[in-house]
């Protein structure tokens, strides 16, 4: 509880000092230093080297140690100059599929001094090795983890620096208002009905035809499991599946609702995969989606609308008190409508 506590009232005062937003330039108000580890030894030996000077009083132990004291003294001034002035700016969010690395762009702007040694990182990944001159920017691209479709924000994105010798790390935090997009990654659908007519309304859910109307082929990967002739299965042992020829809406269409029995994120990773085939082979399509319905077009801008509306379907974008660092996914399958989940 006590460290719960402690930690909240942290965050509060680093959330103070450095406010949400895109771009964030770098002072006395905001930077923190620290020594390192190698920066601890360090320390500790020059006040062993002292207190030998002392005991023995030795000029030159005591000549060495102020050096070294001097060294350690202007080692902390110039790690704090490496930031002092730097402005950091999200200039593009990344878009990518959700389980990858999604590349978010950054802008680091150094003022009257160099930016040395700039580390950037969050939760697993790092981007080292930045150099930027006095009054340079330069662009960089940081790979952000995603875990789920949705926004993608990170909370915090760490910039660091540890030169000239190692002994003190600077630090400070950007933490960005703007978010990326993962989209749903994509799986191989099986060959469905689409329920929405070259009308663009979409067709009440009436039951299938009965298998009378059904042509019979071999089993693939990834048909769904409703569609399996199990009794057959059982008499012979062959895997068939029932391709029903009843009514069928247009070609045209991309269907939410053409997937009976498949929960909702394997439903949106089944869009995906035919959006990607359908702009692949040039063809006109349209996506219908419970509350929002993209026109039939072609091309690859057609293409990441379709993508982006599967990535933010029911969700919101994400505000400063639930922002999630790797990107926001909750359960909508309550949520579609016709009981078809």
């Amino acid at each position: 509880m006590i460290t719960r506590k402690l930690r909240q009232r942290w965050q509060h005062w680093i959330n103070r000092r450095v406010p949400r937003g895109d771009s964030q330039t770098f002072s006395q108000k905001n930077i923190f230093i620290l020594p390192t580890g190698a920066g601890v030894v360090f320390g500790v030996l020059l006040l062993i080297m002292l207190i030998t000077g002392i005991n023995y009083q030795n000029s030159l132990i005591y000549l060495l140690t102020f050096i070294l004291g001097a060294l350690f003294v202007g080692a902390m001034h110039q790690t704090h100059r490496n930031l002092s002035g730097l402005t950091l700016a999200l200039i593009q969010p990344g878009e990518g599929e959700a389980g990858d690395d999604v590349p978010f762009r950054f802008r680091v702007t150094a003022g009257k001094d160099s930016g040395l040694a700039i580390a950037l990182s969050v939760v697993d990944s790092k981007l080292e090795g930045v150099h930027v001159p006095a009054g340079q920017a330069r662009d960089v691209i940081l790979p952000i983890p995603s875990a789920h479709r949705g926004y993608l924000r990170p909370d915090k994105v760490r910039i660091e620096t540890r030169f000239p010798f190692g002994l003190l790390k600077a630090w400070s935090w950007l933490r960005p208002s703007s978010a990326g997009i993962a989209y749903p990654r994509p799986l191989v659908a099986p060959e469905v009905i689409s329920q929405v007519d070259d009308g663009s309304e979409a067709r009440s859910s009436a039951p299938v035809a009965g298998q009378d109307n059904a042509d019979l082929r071999p089993w693939r990967e990834g048909d769904l499991s409703q569609r399996v002739m199990w009794k057959r299965f059982a008499r012979s042992g062959q895997m068939v599946v029932a391709d029903w020829e009843g009514e069928q809406g247009s070609p045209h269409w991309l269907d939410f609702n053409a997937f009976p029995g498949a929960d909702t994120e394997l439903r949106l990773s089944y869009l995906a995969w035919l959006v990607a085939d359908r702009q692949q082979k040039g063809a006109k399509f349209g996506l219908n989606l419970p509350g929002e319905l993209i026109e039939p077009d072609t091309g690859p801008l057609h293409a990441d609308r379709c993508l982006r509306a599967l990535a933010v379907w029911g969700e919101k974008p994400p505000r400063e008190q639930d922002a999630l660092p790797f990107g926001t996914r909750k359960s909508v399958d309550g949520a579609t409508a016709g009981g078809s989940i």
